[in-house]
């Protein structure tokens, strides 16, 4: 169960999506092109690929046409495409935009949408050492979400995440069974996602455990996927 409706959702989504825009009209062009939380991704990159939420039958035609052989290279693929094709002015207009806005990527609940902005906000602030709020109800309801998820596929970072007893210091929120690790909702939810700069947020035993299965050379291959967090 997420513990939201979907008015809570929606609302979440608008102000993160109004809340973002704002952040990144304060941006120099090098902040712009900062990488990113995900590997390969500018800040660019990521918010080009926010802008490309609510994509319908001929949209995902046109998506198709341009496949690159897996879903996360074309995702990647797509997000460069506009990040190359529109202006920093155009791409924040664009999520100003769909703040008001519940159309979703056809296949997808409103929880993916949610989390990607919740995520993908963090993958832009993060690196560029601003700051971003995340709700903690929404957090919380994103990282079960991303924690239960069966379709879309889930990350592979979730099959390790779930070998460990995760709880939530600022919101009642627990999940999993293993060496526990605490800390503030946003970072448990980032951990859920691969994030691993979230890590000296936690607490726990379990914390070196996680850090050593997340951040392992035999782990390394699900930074480049990074971006998919749905």
């Amino acid at each position: 169960m997420t513990g939201l409706g979907h008015e809570r959702i929606w609302q979440v989504i608008g102000d993160q999506r109004r809340s973002l825009a704002d952040l990144l009209d304060g941006l120099s062009g090098e902040q712009w092109r900062h990488p990113s939380l995900c590997a390969g991704w500018t800040v660019k990159d990521v918010a080009a690929h926010l802008t490309l939420q609510q994509l319908g039958p001929r949209d995902l035609l046109g998506t198709m046409v341009r496949w690159r052989g897996t879903m996360d290279r074309t995702i990647q693929h797509e997000a460069r495409r506009r990040a190359a094709s529109w202006t920093t002015g155009q791409l924040t207009a664009e999520l100003r935009t769909m703040a008001g806005s519940r159309r979703k990527t056809l296949g997808l609940t409103e929880l993916e949408p949610l989390t990607d902005v919740l995520v993908h906000s963090q993958d832009i602030a993060l690196p560029l050492g601003l700051r971003l709020d995340m709700p903690p109800d929404a957090a919380a309801a994103s990282a079960a979400r991303t924690l239960a998820m069966r379709w879309p596929p889930p990350l592979p970072t979730v099959r390790v995440v779930r070998g460990f007893g995760l709880a939530a210091t600022d919101v009642a929120w627990s999940a999993g069974t293993g060496p526990e690790v605490t800390g503030p909702i946003s970072a448990l939810l980032l951990i859920c996602c691969g994030r691993t700069a979230a890590l000296p947020q936690l607490t726990g035993p379990g914390v070196p455990l996680l850090a050593a299965a997340l951040t392992s050379p035999q782990r390394r291959w699900w930074r480049s996927r990074g971006t998919t967090v749905h």
